[in-house]
């Protein structure tokens, strides 16, 4: 119950909730890129549905390009606002002294080390999609390939998180912290 009374700032929550919504918009555009709007769906109802018609393959690319571009850009937009979300929350948790706790410390409950554990691998599973989108975006080399082979990991660790951090609230306000989830919507009551 130590944490019971922890206000939450605007700042603090507008980078929770931006977080949130800006993750969610990179998961449906990456789902949807990688599923219903990739290039071998797109290809294959083109070749399905316009068989009478005869088109150029830079036609079919270009047609392609055009379905999927303005999905993709608020993807990118997404990403470049999310870095700078996360890095503006990263330097606000380091001024204000909020920590998580550390998951290798030995004085600490099972319940601590698993929060400690998923705040640690949350941070560590966005730095790391991050430098892959980045590398994905402004370089070509030959690590392209295993860049977004990790990079589409997010596919999987992002509805892992998402479940987690639901069973994490679920947890607080039947156990030990009540009202915590209307203290992170409207703050302090």
């Amino acid at each position: 119950m130590r944490n019971s009374t922890k206000i939450f700032t605007p700042l603090h929550r507008g980078l929770h909730w931006g977080t949130a919504l800006l993750m969610t918009v990179l998961f449906i555009t990456g789902f949807l890129r990688m599923n219903w709007m990739g290039k071998r769906t797109i290809l294959a109802a083109i070749d399905k549905n316009m068989q009478d018609v005869e088109l150029t393959k830079e036609q079919t690319i270009g047609t392609v390009k055009s379905i999927m571009h303005p999905m993709w850009q608020w993807h990118e937009y997404a990403a470049y606002i999310f870095f700078f979300i996360l890095f503006v929350r990263i330097v606000y948790m380091l001024i204000k002294g909020i920590r998580f706790p550390n998951p290798f410390s030995p004085k600490i409950t099972i319940k601590e080390r698993l929060q400690g554990i998923t705040y640690l691998l949350f941070y560590l599973f966005v730095v790391v999609s991050s430098i892959t989108g980045a590398y994905l975006k402004w370089w070509e080399g030959d690590l392209k390939d295993t860049m977004e082979i990790i990079h589409k990991w997010a596919i999987y660790w992002f509805p892992i998180f998402i479940i987690l951090h639901f069973g994490g609230i679920w947890f607080a306000e039947k156990y030990e912290k009540k009202g915590i989830t209307s203290k992170m919507i409207g703050g302090e009551n």
